[in-house]
């Protein structure tokens, strides 16, 4: 697999998961994104992966949950988007990667690894699923005990990609 891809928006799935401090785990999603990637099998240092989310597409499929992480904690009106680009994409094992890049939220940026496995694909596309665990909090996405949302630290980052070739 060595050419340039795009994300397939309709194939493509970007959630988290964090533990609420008093009841179930939040799940949810990002409907809107776009990104690509150059892929390179044979000598995957010379991948290389972005990512650019409207923050404000953020859905748990509870509508007052959802306006405050838009307003309160992802503050969408003056950070409209969540971007990662990737620094580094290095073989963990067959069919797996590890990419290491900077991710902004907030307009912050710090360093992120994200575990990715190979799941299908070809000449024309390539799927991939993976995560990563953050710490919401060193992107200044800070629990406030007035917006009574009680969501642990750790949230989790879930990719099911496909990706098509231009």
């Amino acid at each position: 697999m060595i050419g340039d891809y795009v994300l397939d928006g309709a194939r493509t799935r970007i959630g988290f998961e964090g533990k609420h401090t008093v009841g179930p785990r939040v799940r949810g999603r990002f409907d809107e994104f776009t990104g690509g990637a150059h892929l390179d099998s044979g000598d995957p240092a010379r991948s290389s992966v972005e990512l650019t989310i409207r923050a404000a597409s953020i859905q748990t499929r509870d509508h007052r949950r959802d306006r405050d992480l838009r307003r309160r904690f992802l503050d969408t009106a003056n950070h409209p988007a969540i971007t990662f680009v990737s620094t580094t994409v290095t073989p963990a094992g067959a069919s797996r990667y590890t990419v290491t890049g900077d991710l902004t939220i907030r307009g912050v940026t710090r360093p992120v690894s994200v575990d990715f496995t190979l799941t299908g694909g070809g000449e024309a596309e390539a799927r991939f699923t993976g995560s990563a665990a953050i710490d919401r909090t060193e992107w200044g996405v800070n629990w406030n005990a007035a917006t009574g949302m009680l969501v642990g630290k750790r949230v989790t980052l879930d990719f099911d990609v496909t990706a098509v070739s231009l």
